[in-house]
């Protein structure tokens, strides 16, 4: 099976790239890295192990964990994996263990986690342990970098962009109640302060990563008062940012031009909901949900997943999971804490086995299923 197959081959890679062999693709990090305070010299060993929350989710997460840790081992990356099991739908949830994550995810600072499914069903509790996890550390900032991967062959190619999303706030409120019988009320909640804040990010963003634009998108023509603020937050930040160029796009055309010429945009941020869209619709341009990776950002801690979040229940057991996405977010992940080394092993690894072709028909065929 392909999930198997790619597994095996990133495995060989690995251990064949942890020799000498990885020391000129070292260097070439160094020379782009070292204006911004790197060490010298990437060590090929760290000195010390870094510990590292994972949660693997529902669906294929935890397969695709696997995947990570079976590479992790022979590359000989120097991280400790806690691991807990967290789940609305395989009875594996409940406040003490939600607090245990939080507390490990705190102590660690940096973490790794599939997709907790959220089941429909109302229980008596609005907010899902995905929402609460992400308030509870504050991780205001999504980031998804869509990048074309060589070996994929999509409608497009070549695209590089990325999205910023925010996400403790928007539609995502849980604040729904029925005022009268057959009438929810579901509240959307905008913010000045957290608008700004994701405002500042997506330039901060831009300007660290050498970007040219950024985009807002919104919806400000109906949602006057809410999208309005969201849209003015953005604008007013722009001004400070006066060598980034700034444009702003109603939300529905925003999705007819990433289809027909998304090579138009650089850097998008939205509110909450927008960006949990444009996520899967721009997943959907570079080959699928198994191939793009993910990363939230709090002032404190860093959150590590797929960029398009599916549990892919369908496929669990059928050793068919695509886990680029996975380990490519893990790499951004040793990046994160500084084990640059490791990072491009990973990074390299993966990105040598779509290259060669050998599972790229059945990796077509996943994405078209995701």
């Amino acid at each position: 099976m392909m999930a198997a197959a790619l597994r095996g081959s990133l495995v060989t890679l690995a251990k064949g790239l942890s020799g000498a062999r990885l020391q000129p693709l070292c260097a070439r990090s160094l020379s782009v890295t070292s204006s911004q305070n790197v060490s010298e010299s990437p060590p090929a060993r760290a000195d010390s192990t870094f510990k590292v929350t994972m949660v693997p989710g529902d669906g294929v997460g935890p397969e695709l964990m696997t995947a990570v840790k079976e590479v992790f081992k022979a590359a000989d990356v120097p991280v400790e994996f806690e691991e807990f099991h967290l789940s609305e739908v395989q009875n594996m949830a409940s406040e003490e263990k939600l607090e245990e994550v939080l507390s490990s995810m705190k102590n660690n600072r940096v973490a790794i986690k599939g997709k907790i499914h959220t089941p429909m069903e109302y229980k008596g509790e609005l907010a899902s342990y995905e929402m609460r996890l992400r308030r509870k550390l504050d991780l205001f900032a999504n980031v998804v970098h869509v990048n074309s991967l060589p070996g994929y062959s999509t409608r497009h190619n070549n695209l590089d962009l990325v999205i910023i999303r925010e996400q403790t706030e928007g539609e995502y409120s849980s604040l729904e109640h029925e005022s009268v019988s057959g009438v929810v009320e579901c509240l959307k909640i905008i913010t000045r302060e957290k608008s700004r804040r994701i405002a500042k990010f997506a330039f901060d963003y831009a300007t660290k990563k050498g970007r040219s634009k950024v985009t807002a998108v919104h919806k400000a023509n109906i949602m006057k008062l809410g999208d309005g603020l969201f849209l003015q937050s953005c604008a007013e930040l722009a001004e400070l940012y006066p060598k980034i160029k700034y444009e702003n796009i109603i939300i529905d055309n925003c999705c007819m031009q990433l289809v027909q010429n998304p090579y138009q945009f650089d850097v998008l941020v939205m509110p909450n909901l927008y960006g949990n869209i444009i996520d899967n619709l721009a997943a959907g341009l570079v080959g699928g949900a198994g191939v793009v990776p993910g990363e939230s950002y709090s002032a404190e801690y860093a959150v590590f997943e797929t960029g398009a979040r599916h549990p892919f229940a369908q496929a669990v057991g059928r050793n068919i999971a695509n886990p680029t996405a996975m380990l490519l977010s893990a790499s951004n992940m040793l990046r994160h804490l500084n084990l640059e080394y490791h990072s491009n092993m990973v990074s390299e690894a993966v990105k040598k086995v779509i290259k060669q072709g050998k599972v790229r028909d059945d990796c077509v065929c996943l994405c078209v299923q995701v």
